[in-house]
């Protein structure tokens, strides 16, 4: 759980809501335009062409994650 209060996926206005229900992109909801630039964010990093692997990019997501004490 998110120590930051997000909106349920219903309360996001349709046109601002994104294809993923990550809680760390939904607490992103209270300002629809930085939910959609956080979620193109992680497209293009995590997803898109890159010089290390997608197995490679998410041990540093794991590793950075358990640095600062995050729970998921």
């Amino acid at each position: 759980m998110a120590y930051i209060q997000y909106l349920s996926r219903e309360a996001i206005p349709e046109n601002q809501r994104v294809n993923d229900t990550d809680n760390i992109i939904q607490i992103h909801g209270v300002h629809g335009k930085v939910m959609k630039g956080h979620y193109d964010l992680y497209i293009e990093v995590m997803r898109k062409r890159s010089p290390l692997s997608r197995i490679q990019r998410e041990q540093i997501a794991v590793a950075v994650s358990a640095y600062n004490g995050c729970l998921y």
